[in-house]
């Protein structure tokens, strides 16, 4: 009997290494062909000056003297920031005059306020200096396609996932053990749903000649943890998190699909933003304040908060650039509207996810409008609102005035902090294994305070890995956006991993008194539903600006227009 046991426990610590083991694994893989892989641009037109024929890679360029132009002239004649060459999904170009000082012209016609129609061979002038322009046909964009490099190439995607596979086997195996024997069932079956679920996607994308997955095999990975988390803290509710799972997997997939008509996305902008100003507003009117935040609704016996599902919107709204990139104007109403979000969130007491917002908004001011000043201007006023909310909110300034000496109060102000180090220690890096923690029993231990849990149950590598999974999207994000086709899709990747970052390094860094504890969410891995789905929403933003060859169903590929036209319809 004795060697029956030792046996067990020595089986039970080779599944917490094989876990760690695959985690490296994942991790390493995903971020091999997130990001060793050759991007090649996308060349959609020409622009000729002299004997130098310039390629026009993206759906929104500014052309000008300054460095960062995506079509950089070096006469001292043209301005700085001088012209914006614009593409729609129709294959419609326009040419905009912005802060030019010796105008444009378009065929001898001067472009003023709305931009000018241009086709194939019309003649640019900018401040004398003369452009030519010409447009890539259709066959030759298929043929210059052909050679581009697929994604998926030098690492199989299809080999990531049998891991994380593998790895998900080997967790439920753990939960086995150590959980009750009403919830073996509900846990084994909402794991096998979770790997069926992300085989079916992956073969659904290999149907539609997609090749790239990485994006969602980290989302399914941390997802699992998550699904791990849930099936420790709260057994009994494994039905309700799998039904949130498949309900975030078809969002993505169907916000994928919308996002592949720009048109119809912009269109779509400005009830977007009512909408998450109504979303605001009925949380201020009916919410319940919990711990001196008034961010959650009850629904039908389920608590709903509206603030996660504000963050698509918001990003949707704010990166609906289009033919109005460097539009002042557009740019001052996202400011407002921006102001409005935030200040609701300060009414709420939710200070972690208004600083949250606000850094998405420097993101997106920023890349719409290229100017320091006015991220400058912004970050001054939020400097002056925070200490304006740090002095109304007094719960606020006990967190501030806890950060740092929370072992000095461990009974009291830093209660959570100081288990969840503690269980984070107590794991070391290998674990005690998932359900054999003890954290799980104190509040909010699988969402604010979740990353204790994981390097309690899983260690502290597992932690890490999935910190860096978050890290791996964001640095995909920028690699990606720079040739993304559009300024639509660069700026809502980059403003989603934003989002997402700045989450992790709150609710990390807060749970282990690094930074002041703000109460928010690890993405993908707290348990909470509305959290869960917006996670998964603003994975579709970063899918859209993959532009690698197979790599985003997202991206619609190189057709007719007149294809393309059916298809929407």
């Amino acid at each position: 009997m004795r060697n029956t046991d030792s046996l067990f426990a020595y089986g039970l610590t080779a599944s917490r290494y094989v876990i760690i083991l695959l985690s490296v694994a994942i991790i390493v893989r995903c971020f091999r062909s997130m990001l060793s892989e050759k991007y090649e641009d996308e060349t959609w037109a020409y622009v000729k000056h002299g004997n130098v024929r310039m390629p026009v890679t993206h759906w929104e360029n500014i052309i000008g003297r300054s460095r960062s132009a995506d079509i950089q002239l070096t006469n001292e004649k043209v301005s700085k920031v001088h012209a914006v060459l614009t593409r729609n999904d129709k294959g419609v170009w326009k040419l905009f005059d912005v802060f030019s000082k010796g105008g444009v012209w378009v065929n001898g016609q001067k472009v003023e306020g709305t931009g000018v129609a241009v086709c194939d061979g019309d003649v640019f002038n900018l401040a004398g200096v003369t452009l030519h322009f010409s447009v890539v046909s259709t066959e030759r964009r298929k043929t210059l396609e052909k050679k581009r490099t697929s994604a998926g190439k030098r690492v199989s995607p299809a080999m990531t996932l049998l891991e994380l596979t593998v790895l998900q086997l080997f967790l439920l195996l753990q939960h086995l053990i150590s959980a009750r024997e009403e919830h073996v069932l509900e846990i084994a079956l909402s794991f096998a749903v979770v790997i069926l679920l992300q085989w079916c996607c992956y073969y659904a994308m290999r149907v539609i000649n997609r090749s790239g997955f990485e994006t969602e095999t980290l989302a399914f990975y941390l997802t699992t943890l998550g699904l791990s988390v849930a099936a420790s803290s709260v057994p009994d509710n494994m039905f309700k998190q799998i039904c949130l799972i498949l309900a975030s997997v078809l969002l993505f997939l169907i916000c994928g699909w919308w996002l592949r008509n720009l048109r119809r996305t912009a269109a779509l902008r400005i009830p977007a933003a009512v909408a998450a100003l109504g979303l605001l507003a009925i949380n201020l009117l009916i919410s319940h304040e919990t711990n001196g935040a008034k961010n959650w609704i009850e629904l039908w016996g389920y608590s709903v908060q509206p603030s996660e599902l504000v963050k698509v919107a918001y990003i949707y709204v704010g990166a609906s650039t289009l033919d109005r990139l460097y539009m002042k104007k557009n740019l001052y109403v996202f400011i407002g509207f921006s102001a409005i979000c935030v200040i609701a969130l300060a009414l709420m007491g939710d200070f972690g996810t208004a600083l949250v917002f606000f850094v998405a908004f420097l993101v997106i001011a920023f890349m719409r409008s290229g100017s320091l000043a006015t991220v400058l201007l912004a970050v001054s006023g939020a400097g002056m609102a925070g200490f304006l909310a740090v002095s109304i909110k007094p719960y606020i300034a006990q967190r501030f005035a806890t950060w740092g000496h929370v072992w000095e109060d461990a009974y009291n102000a830093g209660y959570q902090q100081t288990r969840a180090m503690s269980a984070a220690a107590g794991g070391g890096l290998i674990g005690k294994g998932a359900g054999a923690g003890w954290l799980e029993s104190i509040v909010a231990a699988d969402t604010d305070m979740v990353f204790g849990m994981i390097c309690e149950e899983e260690g502290l590598i597992v932690g890490l890995c999935a910190a860096l999974a978050v890290l791996a999207l964001a640095f995909f994000a920028v690699r990606a956006a720079r040739r993304g086709r559009s300024a639509f899709y660069a700026i809502a990747a980059c403003a989603s991993v934003t989002m997402l970052t700045v989450q992790l390094a709150l609710n990390v860094f807060g749970s282990m008194d690094i930074l002041p504890f703000t109460g928010v969410t690890f993405p993908f891995v707290s348990r909470g539903g509305t959290s869960l789905l917006s996670c998964w929403m603003l994975m579709a933003f970063l899918k859209s600006a993959d532009t690698r060859r197979g790599a985003s169903f997202v991206v619609r590929p190189v057709e007719d227009p007149a294809e393309s036209e059916a298809a929407d319809k």
